[in-house]
């Protein structure tokens, strides 16, 4: 069987730091945290009252009143980016062949705020289950490529990827494959999370996995730095087109890049924390690495999965160092979630387009709010600290891990 090229064609995103690429971009090179006081509910009683929200984001503004009002904040927001990166790649939607035209995205989560509303709505009541009839499809992870998929008429291979905070990475390999074997000639991929909410936020704190630094929310996502103490909750979604290479040089379409290879692990360690090894993580960027046939001295740029946790922080770091060698030093690392926040399972998504973006620029974005040294970490690995720094990047990798110890990479690299 002929395994065939895959680019990247079409890229939409929605952030808490920019509601398209573009503004998202931009946020990025400028090193503009997205970390603010929740707004959404009353957060008094909460350890932590601040989030990396989407700023200025109104469904209706892109999505029919009505058909907004049946979806969950997470299936909008996927309907949004997914609708940008189609018009991005300019892709005709009266001249593809929608049977070969796939739809697989992630979500960690999926209707989280939908669920939880509908269960408060009951306990509140006399007892009588009066459900919303839209409760059932709001909620399930697999409605936003549901809906994008309806919207376009888009008749391929249809799914969502659950793997906590890789579902979106996973999607994209999922992608990657389908285009590879011949199943599809284009597939829209990516992935969305909606979580900034009461049970969100107080689930996440009852595990002691988020920053509780009110005082400062701005910098409170600080990767690698010596004083991190959990990470800060994002929202939004990422968008891909991903198009098998033959098809999109045919119809004149930009390319981005080339998406190399990917790679799954599991760490088979523990149900939240990573090994402090990081074997797991070892063995996802080797996988990636074979995948793509690129040796550790062919990579430019990493953006670490870096969530600013005590524990993640090093391990992932301690694993970089293992793969790559002396190599290491010379890769520009950082994480965009020390600006975007966490966006669980669309962050493998917003990150691949940030690597992405890197490429076509030659500017990697900043790891922001490092101020204290860590002694764990080793001193000459590039962190891309506070400042954005010029870069030829010609392959560039994205790290995406999940609790339960799911490991996603994707690697990119300028085409030929």
């Amino acid at each position: 069987m002929e395994i065939k090229r895959v680019v990247v064609t079409g890229l939409g995103a929605l952030t808490p730091i920019g509601n398209t690429k573009n503004e998202f971009w931009d946020g990025l090179i400028s090193g503009k945290s997205g970390a603010a006081p929740i707004t959404y509910y009353d957060t008094e009683k909460f350890k932590t009252r601040f989030a990396c929200e989407l700023k200025n984001f109104n469904a209706t503004d892109f999505l029919d009143r009505k058909e907004a009002r049946k979806m969950d904040k997470f299936a909008q927001y996927a309907m949004v980016a997914a609708d940008e990166a189609i018009e991005d790649a300019k892709l005709n939607l009266e001249e593809v062949d929608k049977l070969r035209v796939g739809v697989i995205w992630g979500a960690g989560i999926g209707g989280l705020e939908t669920f939880q509303q509908e269960v408060l709505n009951f306990a509140e009541g006399d007892g009588t289950p009066r459900f919303n009839p839209f409760f059932i499809p709001k909620m399930i992870a697999d409605i936003a490529p549901a809906n994008i998929s309806i919207k376009h008429g888009f008749m391929g291979p249809n799914y969502t990827t659950v793997s906590a905070c890789a579902s979106s990475a996973n999607a994209m390999f999922d992608a990657l494959n389908s285009i590879r074997l011949g199943y599809c000639d284009v597939v829209v991929t990516g992935g969305s999370e909606a979580a900034v909410t009461i049970a969100g936020m107080g689930g996440f704190n009852a595990m002691h996995a988020l920053s509780t630094r009110n005082e400062s929310p701005e910098t409170a996502s600080r990767p690698f730095d010596g004083t991190r103490d959990g990470f800060v909750l994002g929202e939004g979604a990422g968008a891909l087109i991903l198009e098998e290479y033959e098809h999109a040089k045919a119809r004149g379409a930009k390319i981005y890049a080339e998406v190399a290879g990917g790679g799954l692990s599991s760490d088979a360690y523990h149900m939240t924390a990573p090994h402090p090894e990081g074997i797991g993580v070892v063995e996802v960027m080797k996988n990636c690495l074979r995948d793509a046939g690129l040796q550790p001295e062919d990579v430019d740029h990493i953006n670490t999965h870096g969530t600013s946790t005590p524990l993640g922080d090093v391990a992932e770091l301690k694993a970089i160092s293992k793969v790559f060698g002396s190599h290491a030093k010379s890769i520009n690392i950082n994480s965009t979630k020390s600006m975007t926040g966490h966006l669980l399972g669309a962050a493998g998504a917003i990150e691949a387009i940030s690597v992405i973006l890197a490429m076509e620029h030659g500017i990697v974005p900043p790891t922001i709010n490092h101020t204290t040294v860590d002694e764990n970490i080793d001193p000459e690995l590039n962190l891309t600290l506070n400042k954005a720094q010029k870069r030829d990047v010609k392959v560039a990798m994205s790290n995406t891990f999940g609790f339960g110890g799911h490991n996603a990479c994707v690697v990119f690299k300028k085409i030929d």
